[in-house]
């Protein structure tokens, strides 16, 4: 039995949707009859195809401007929930979509269940997997009662796929005035420098840990993610000793990655960490310590010092061309 309809709150940078929305529209085909997308911001035909792409029949937009979404984007998106009535709203666990999800729970009054890496309906019921306790026990939380249901999910929780669907019809939304928590503005973004693919999309991931040693040994994770034109993240040991910034940091607490390929050099995998990465197509681990917890993910691991593994490693690469 599937719910009449679903909304996404999409998120897009520069008019193309994130991968987490794709991802929360695929599943929302599963849970919904009709599909419906919410978003704040510029817009336009590109996005609208886009959202289609993956199921979404209608694209509610709303033009923000420089105002920093939460309030006023959480009023727009109460006012609209009440006239269309969705069953379900989702957001991915992103910093705009746990600002906007917030203001939205207290002006519906409804609960919300965060961290979902799973959504089920048993009858007509929607079911909430999550993992708790640093990912160690996976629970199942069941939304009931009258109204929209809110849930939040973990990007990487689903696989994106797109359907084939026509541009989604785009129907403008009005602003709600919500007196001075609507006058905050955006003053300036800043963008940091990148190369190679984004690490939360990247196929190839090659992260560094305490492992390494310092933060000169991180080199040998940068030159092996370009070797393999993948990207490198960290785990938040290092990141927290100031080696690497935190855009790199992979686990709970940081990005959730799920590439076709993971390589972890110096990780001794704490629960933290592998909730972020465990499920990547293939693992392999490096690791001095045989008894590291990163080998119980690992499909291939490597007993040995990374300081001596990673050179012989980069070497045999170029070595290939």
């Amino acid at each position: 039995m599937a719910l009449s309809k679903v909304w996404v709150y999409a998120e897009a940078v520069a008019g193309v949707p994130t991968s987490a929305t794709l991802e929360l529209l695929t599943k929302a085909r599963e849970l919904g009859s009709t599909v419906e997308a919410f978003v704040s911001g510029p817009g336009g035909p590109d996005l609208a195809a886009a959202l289609g792409e993956f199921g979404a029949s209608t694209l509610y937009q709303l033009e923000l401007g420089d105002t920093l979404a939460g309030a006023p984007v959480a009023a727009a998106l109460a006012a609209a929930v009440a006239e269309h009535r969705p069953d379900l709203v989702l957001f991915a666990q992103s910093y705009e979509g746990r600002d906007v999800c917030a203001h939205l729970s207290v002006r519906l009054d409804a609960n919300v269940v965060t961290n979902a890496t799973d959504l089920t309906l048993d009858g007509d019921t929607v079911v909430v997997g999550t993992a708790i306790f640093g990912g160690n026990t996976l629970i199942d939380t069941a939304l009931t009662g009258a109204g929209t249901k809110l849930a939040m999910a973990r990007p990487k929780s689903f696989t994106a796929e797109p359907v084939g669907g026509a541009a989604a019809a785009v129907v403008t939304v009005a602003a709600v005035d919500t007196g001075r928590a609507g006058d905050t503005r955006v003053t300036e973004r800043h963008v940091e420098a990148q190369e190679g693919p984004k690490l939360e999309d990247a196929t190839i991931v090659v992260s560094g840990g305490r492992g390494l040693g310092s933060a000169e040994g991180y080199a040998m994770v940068e030159d092996l993610a370009k070797l393999l034109k993948g990207a490198s993240g960290a785990s938040r040991a290092i990141v927290d000793a100031g080696w690497v910034p935190y855009s790199k940091q992979v686990g709970q607490t940081g990005k959730v990655v799920k590439p076709k390929l993971y390589i972890a050099c110096g990780i001794s995998g704490a629960t933290q960490h592998m909730v972020g990465m465990k499920s990547s197509d293939n693992i392999i681990a490096i690791n001095k310590d045989g008894e590291a917890p990163i080998f119980s993910v690992a499909d291939l691991g490597i007993v040995g010092d990374v300081h001596k593994v990673l050179p012989k490693l980069i070497e045999a690469i170029r070595a290939r061309g």
